[in-house]
Order: structure tokens, then sequence, then C-alpha cells
């Protein structure tokens, strides 16, 4: 269960990180992470009067519209090419040779993508199923919510909706899961309710898909929806952005699709919209 912490809220613009580089060579064998540290070359608060302009000041619906807006401006990866923006987006900082497995914070090799025991693949955070867009050019490939997991521990993540609670997941680096929800290792609550909030406002019904929408409930199935609102929100709260998470969106922005995920500039934009 999620350890009780002070809620804070970032009133101000959180800083986005540099890009790290590493010397150690790469491991074929999984090792534990370690934390990352960034110092900021540039701070969010640099895009409020270029990229979220349009934004700044608004609320509720209006924020929403304004940051979907903005956001879909976007270079569209297909899905082979996602295997190496993973490799940049999630390098360990600490092994350049390797990358940073979402839900068990294991650190890879990065030779390890695909699909067997002991490998790496493309977990889609927002479950392709919900929504029904599976892998095409578009949600399916957008890799502000698509991050590198273990194969075993992804497959008992499933399409499972996002709640507390439930048993240890073997080898999830403290995930747990029961039958319809899934909970990721504290470390990355935030980071997953962020990515799942960025899918509701940049997937709006256009594009040919569907409306993604976050609701209140778990179990969603098919339906374009992922739950659990209040349990995202908390989570969201809870685990504010770090400075891997912050690199990880100076990288897509700057080397592959040029948009932000607005909610790791801007947490407290969470709360103004749900």
């Amino acid at each position: 269960m999620l350890a009780i912490r002070t809620r804070r809220r970032k009133a101000a613009a959180l800083a986005t990180a540099a890009v790290l580089a590493a010397v150690a060579a790469p491991s074929l064998t999984a090792t534990p992470a370690t934390a990352t540290t960034a110092s900021a070359a540039t701070t969010a608060s640099d895009y409020d009067s270029t990229y979220y302009k349009d934004a700044i000041g608004k609320t509720g619906d209006s924020l929403k519209s304004a940051l979907h807006t903005i956001i879909s401006d976007q270079t569209k990866l297909s899905y082979s090419a996602v295997w190496d923006a993973l490799k940049a987006t999630d390098e360990d900082p600490d092994n350049s040779g390797n990358v940073i497995l979402l839900y068990s914070g294991v650190s890879r090799s990065k030779s390890l993508n695909g699909g067997d025991t002991g490998d790496w693949n493309r977990e889609h955070v927002w479950a392709k199923s919900h929504g029904d867009f599976g892998t095409s050019t578009g949600p399916g490939t957008d890799i502000h919510h698509l991050r590198p997991s273990d194969v075993r521990v992804n497959s008992v993540r499933g399409n499972k909706d996002f709640d507390n609670g439930g048993s240890a997941v073997s080898e999830g680096g403290g995930s747990l899961t029961d039958s319809d929800s899934f909970e990721p290792r504290d470390a990355v609550k935030g980071d997953v309710a962020r990515m799942i909030f960025y899918m509701a406002v940049r997937y709006e019904g256009g594009d040919g898909f569907a409306d993604l929408e976050v609701n209140g409930q778990v179990d969603n199935g098919s339906n374009p929806y992922m739950g659990k609102l209040s349990v995202l929100k908390a989570w969201n709260d809870e685990d504010p952005p770090d400075a891997f998470e912050e690199r990880r969106n100076q990288v897509i922005y700057d080397e592959f699709q040029h948009n932000r995920n607005p909610f790791v500039d801007h947490p407290e934009w969470v709360e103004s919209i749900w």
C-alpha cells in the first residue's frame, strides 16, 4: 500500500532536466536501478511564454482544450521505431547501455528487448485495448505512455486499470495487483498518473481514434476509459516529477515527437482540469 505522505502540489513550474550521459558498459543481466539526479538546463517556466502560451491562465475545460491543441502538434513514430526511442528516453543515467524498467525499477541491457522471459518489451501504460487502438501509429505508438517493462511483469499488469491494493507482484519492485487493478511501485505512481492524464488530453476523438477519458472506476474493459481517477490524482500529488521523468519529457520533445507532457511540467494542472 502507498505510504501516507504529506500531500504537496507544485504551484510553480518544475525543472526539466538536461540529458544525462554515463560511461558504464552494457550489462547482460538485470541489476537494481539507482536514484536519478540531474541539473536543469531548461526549466518548465521557460516554455510558459512560448510552448504553453495559449494555455497559461486557463482552467477546467478551457485549459484541457488549449493543451489538446498544443500537444497534438507532434511527430508520430512507427511501432518499430519505438524500440530505439525507448532506449534513449528511458536510458539508465548510471549505465548508458541499459534502460530502467518502469514497474520493477530494474536496470536491464538495451539489447534485451523482445518477447522472451528476461527481456523487456513495450508497455502501453494506457492499455491499448481501452479504446481498441492497438499499435496503430498515434496512441499505439505515442512514447509519452510507452515504457520499457519486464515481459513477465508486463503480462501480469495486462490491461488492468490502476488502483491501490492487491498482492505483491513477483520481481515487480513493490508493485501490487488483484483481479481488476494494478498498483505500480511507489517511485513511479506519479509517472503513471501523468501519462494517463496526458493520453486523456491528447486523444479527444480526432485522428480517427477513440476519445480517451479518465473515470472513477476499474474494470473498464475495451471501453476508452481508464481509472481510477481519484487514485491517479492522489498519485500525481504524492509522487511529483523527478529528474528521470523530467529528462524523459525533454528527450521526447527534443529528439522524437517534439511535443511535451504538460503534467510533467505543470502537475498542478491535473487538479485544475479534474
